[in-house]
């Protein structure tokens, strides 16, 4: 067991509504927890709700209000903040009960961790004075888990005045959703997804929170998720050129998560998580070099010593076995656990309707969809409620929807102003413009399901939260888009925070489907399938181009198979049985890759 302070998993970012609000809902036991801030329409009904429901009064921000989106995510941010400290206060001074606030923290720890053997060895003293004096150290040593917010750094549309005017860079959506979060009270981390976007990244050398301050302490910090090493290492030399420091790289597998699916080029977690490993000290010193010369060109000093940077991962991982290994063999930091706990109502928004269609979701039923308005994959489930609003859309000779909130528009093959995919506007014009090029018939219905596919994934997303709190907007579709990892299909019990916590740290066992193969094993399963589809939609017709692609990803996998044939004898969290299961499941993907990929690629 790995000895720790407090909890040693995290729950990230899940769509946009879902996990919203959940600080509320986990940060006073320690557990932090990430909330996005791509809708500030969202967060301002729901700054009303929470404000009005405990009696406080509440002033709109309203839309034409100048910088009116990041005045919404620092008036949201700040309102959570403060909720968090004052529920936080008031677990710290319940008393050592049976179901009570502090106890039920305690009782969540890992059970290695010193303050749980610190609370149980509380538990058995006899002699008052010394159980008092005790009960009050764990009073003084218990945090509250971090309030955590995510920016998609590709969501950064630029945005009109009144009059129609472009406004500048920093009225971007990200940058004003930025600029919410610095001027901000929250001491936390903001963690970017999606790849780089140095404009933003610049735009962060303006806030004084996320430079060192006078006992070099971070009031902001900086945390890049990452799907490798060279992204890290890139993306790190960058904003250090800036003077700005990476406190945390957290690794997301690229298709065994939720949400938008960023695939490598068959670059799999466990390689990736050892390179991180070995060269640790090598990405350190590299990153350190350069943000020391950039504080000291902005005169700003920092005890070099103090510097650090955290690994955390997550993806795909569902037994306390695999969390355990991965945080004694790659030394992380924490452990995301995400799509689980969409079967916890206790913590996410989800509403009935789709809360019963997850715990029902088998494999076949959680796949990698098109739907997106972006272009990139998207994990969804069959039969979600905004799924059949569309086909009834579609059927009804009515297909897209309304774009009112416009936060995913990119395309511009009809306009200078970009346009949603999934937009009455924008399908309406395809589906013009493919009956203009006099397709046959076969052709013509292949690609006009390509364009009636999309969602508008604006309101699917949002949603959940306004139906969780009964808060009622006119017009606006209650129909959800949900977006579970694969993972998803080996839980099906709808359970409380306490027990998920539970199954986490394994004193329960919450898995309903029993042959639910390894973390990594999954991995590499999703993988081939992947560069499978890949192969089979491009045909016998393949390019140069594709050629290369699929040389390295082919590559890349019997690397990452080899790596894992030397590895698993280390994974000693599991029995020699499930150790071999594992080796198995390797042995049977190589032969299956090797025999839908028909060129020979000799890995050393």
């Amino acid at each position: 067991m790995i000895k720790s302070h407090g909890h040693t998993f995290h729950i990230p970012v899940l769509g946009v509504a879902f996990s919203v609000d959940a600080p509320l809902k986990v940060a006073k036991y320690g557990i932090s927890s990430v909330m996005s801030m791509v809708d500030d329409t969202l967060f301002e009904r729901l700054r009303k709700h929470y404000l009005e429901k405990s009696g406080r009064p509440y002033i709109p921000i309203d839309d034409n209000e100048k910088d009116a989106r990041a005045k919404r995510v620092t008036a949201y941010l700040n309102m959570i903040n403060r909720m968090v400290k004052e529920q936080f206060e008031e677990l710290k001074n319940s008393p050592f009960a049976v179901g009570s606030e502090i106890t039920k923290y305690f009782e969540m720890l890992p059970d290695s961790s010193d303050l749980k053997i610190k609370y149980n060895k509380m538990l058995i003293e006899n002699d008052e004075n010394i159980q008092s004096k005790l009960q009050n150290e764990l009073r003084s040593s218990i945090y509250a888990g971090s309030i955590e917010v995510n920016i998609m750094t590709k969501l950064d549309k630029a945005n009109f005045d009144s009059d129609g005017t472009l406004l500048s860079n920093e009225f971007n959506d990200a940058h004003a959703a930025l600029r919410g979060f610095a001027l901000s009270d929250l001491e936390s981390s903001i963690i970017f997804s999606a790849g780089m976007n140095p404009k933003l990244y610049s735009y962060m050398e303006t806030f004084k929170d996320f430079y060192p301050d006078a006992n070099y302490r971070f009031k902001k910090k900086i945390v890049i998720k990452v799907s490798d090493y060279r992204s890290a290492l890139i993306q790190g030399k960058f904003l250090a050129k800036k003077g700005l420091w990476i406190s945390e790289f957290r690794i997301e597998s690229g298709l065994n998560c939720g949400g938008h699916a960023f695939a490598t080029d068959g670059l799999l977690l466990g390689p990736i998580l050892e390179e991180f490993k070995n060269r640790k000290e090598e990405l350190m010193n590299a990153l350190r070099e350069i943000y020391l010369l950039a504080l000291i060109k902005k005169g700003i000093s920092i005890d070099e010593e103090k510097l650090n940077y955290n690994v955390t991962v997550q993806g795909g991982v569902g037994k306390s076995t695999e969390q355990e290994f991965l945080l004694r063999y790659y030394g992380v930091k924490s452990v995301g656990w995400g799509s689980p706990f969409l079967l916890v109502p206790e913590v996410m928004n989800v509403d009935d309707y789709t809360l019963q269609k997850l715990s029902a979701a088998k494999e076949e039923d959680l796949y990698l969809s098109d739907i997106s308005p972006l272009g990139v994959p998207f994990n969804s489930l069959r039969g979600n409620s905004k799924d059949l609003e569309k086909m009834e859309r579609v059927e009804n000779g009515k297909p897209g929807s309304p774009c009112p909130k416009k936060f995913l528009v990119s395309n511009k093959d009809f306009s200078d102003k970009p346009l949603c995919t999934a937009s009455i506007t924008f399908i309406n014009k395809k589906i013009a413009d493919l009956k203009s090029k006099k397709l046959e018939p076969e052709e013509y219905q292949k690609e006009y399901d390509k364009v009636v596919n999309k969602v508008c994934l604006c309101e699917g997303l949002t949603v959940p939260a306004l139906i969780v709190n009964n808060i009622e907007i006119p017009k606006q579709s209650r129909a959800v888009s949900v977006c579970p990892g694969p993972n998803l299909a080996y839980f099906s019990k709808i359970v409380k925070l306490k027990e998920m916590v539970d199954h986490i740290y394994g004193r329960i066992d919450l898995i309903t489907h029993k042959n639910r193969p390894n973390v990594f094993v999954k991995e590499l399963d999703l993988y081939i399938n992947y560069l499978q589809k890949k192969m089979e939609e491009n045909g016998s017709e393949v390019s140069a181009k594709d050629e290369e692609f699929y040389n390295l990803f082919a590559a890349n996998l019997l690397e990452g198979i080899n790596y894992y044939k030397k590895m698993v004898p280390n994974i000693l969290e599991e029995s020699e049985a499930t150790r071999e299961k594992i080796k198995e499941g390797i042995a049977a993907l190589e032969q299956r890759l090797l025999a839908i990929f028909s060129v020979a690629v000799e890995i050393d």
